[in-house]
């Protein structure tokens, strides 16, 4: 036993190996929230613009509500009502308990708003079954079922801009939240794409929340799907988009936490489920611009699974995407070059903790770190996925 323990602590340090990349303390220097949130703008031309997200705070009398015999049916409904009320003030839209089945969208030009539900998270629900393999034409047919959206209305472009679409599937756009907006706060709430295990293992993108812009926050959120669950991406390709995530909680079992943006994950837990997909499933897919520092950072969390890998420890902590590369192969330096850094957090048993992580997503392209004296962290020709002073497993 002493030997083993002697072995696992040589393994744990810096570099690791190959398949197992660990930091040492200078090295993990630079990955804190402030790192993350310090740069705004172009990829090409980033500027100093630090970000610090504060403790979301919810007023006593919103500016609009949801649900009881005052407030709107239906969130869509308020999130048009503070579109139109436009200004720069900070806007709030209060959910009553309850489950509220349909799709939101919240469009580009929405001033400052926060959603909050009253409560507790699990009893404030956003829900929807959405399945990205449907064509266009069955999203629109499933999404728009109530005439949720008409034409006129602030999120009739977003809609429009999946009912349109001309590939065989609605692929992103099956997203129960999306949002395009700037200085978005979510909190108190569960979004639940309820497609979840009535399809085989196969891929089923599935989302619950898309984010696409600058400066989003998520406290005390609860984000439930299978594959693809939340997407913190940034709609414009060559600019930065900043995302907090803390104390929340987000489950599936393929890539369920995915996208661009510089995310910031704190105090938060990941939950990896077999119950659709019952071996090889995977938490963490960045698609982090391959010049660029910042990916995903995870602090002071916990990542489990559940009793089906904790019998059969075959999960992933994370890939990279390599969006776009499915016909060319990764191409260094122009394919993304996903960045995570999984810190000061509790990993759980379930996992292959020889090979936590998998081959990248769309290339297959084999995982491998460097761990030379001297590397560059960013080599667009390795893998940028980390970790650094864990424990468990």
């Amino acid at each position: 036993m002493k030997t083993v323990l002697l072995l696992l602590a040589t393994l744990l340090a810096a570099p690791g190996s190959p398949a197992r990349p660990i930091l040492s303390d200078a090295e993990a220097a630079p990955f804190t929230e402030a790192g993350y949130f310090r740069y705004a703008g172009a990829y090409e031309n980033p500027v100093v613009d630090p970000w610090q997200p504060q403790p979301i705070r919810t007023p006593r009398h919103p500016d609009f509500r949801v649900g009881g015999s005052h407030g709107f049916a239906d969130v869509q409904q308020a999130v048009n009502a503070a579109y139109r009320r436009g200004g720069t003030r900070r806007l709030t839209i209060a959910v009553r308990p309850g489950t509220y089945t349909g799709t939101v969208f919240i469009p580009a030009g929405t001033p400052p708003l926060t959603i909050a539900g009253e409560g507790r998270a699990d009893r404030v629900r956003l829900a929807f079954t959405l399945d990205a393999t449907s064509t266009p034409a069955q999203w629109a047919r499933q999404v728009n079922a109530t005439g949720r959206y008409a034409a006129g209305d602030p999120a009739w472009p977003m809609f429009q801009s999946c009912a349109t679409k001309t590939t065989a599937t609605a692929a992103l756009c099956a997203t129960v939240v999306w949002a395009q907006s700037t200085d978005l706060q979510f909190k108190g709430l569960t979004i639940t794409n309820t497609l979840l295990d009535t399809v085989d293992r196969g891929t089923h993108q599935a989302l619950a929340l898309r984010t696409d812009a600058d400066r989003t926050q998520l406290e005390d959120m609860r984000l439930i799907g299978r594959q693809d669950t939340f997407l913190a991406n940034a709609d414009d390709t060559a600019a930065i988009a900043r995302v907090s995530v803390r104390h929340s909680y987000v489950e599936g079992d393929t890539d369920f936490v995915f996208g661009r943006a510089a995310a910031v994950f704190d105090s938060s837990e990941f939950r990896l489920v077999s119950s659709r997909k019952e071996s090889g499933g995977v938490i963490f897919a960045p698609n982090t611009q391959p010049h660029f520092r910042y990916g995903f950072l995870v602090t002071n969390s916990r990542i489990v699974a559940d009793a089906g890998y904790r019998a059969a420890p075959t999960g992933h902590l994370g890939r990279a995407w390599d969006q776009g590369a499915s016909a060319t192969g990764y191409l260094p330096g122009v394919t993304p070059n996903g960045q995570l850094v999984i810190r000061d957090s509790y990993l759980g048993p379930g996992f292959d903790t020889a090979a936590p992580w998998a081959p990248a997503a769309t290339t297959a392209r084999p995982f491998t770190a460097r761990v030379d004296p001297g590397r560059d962290l960013n080599d667009v020709n390795y893998n940028r996925l980390w970790e650094y002073r864990n424990h468990g497993w």
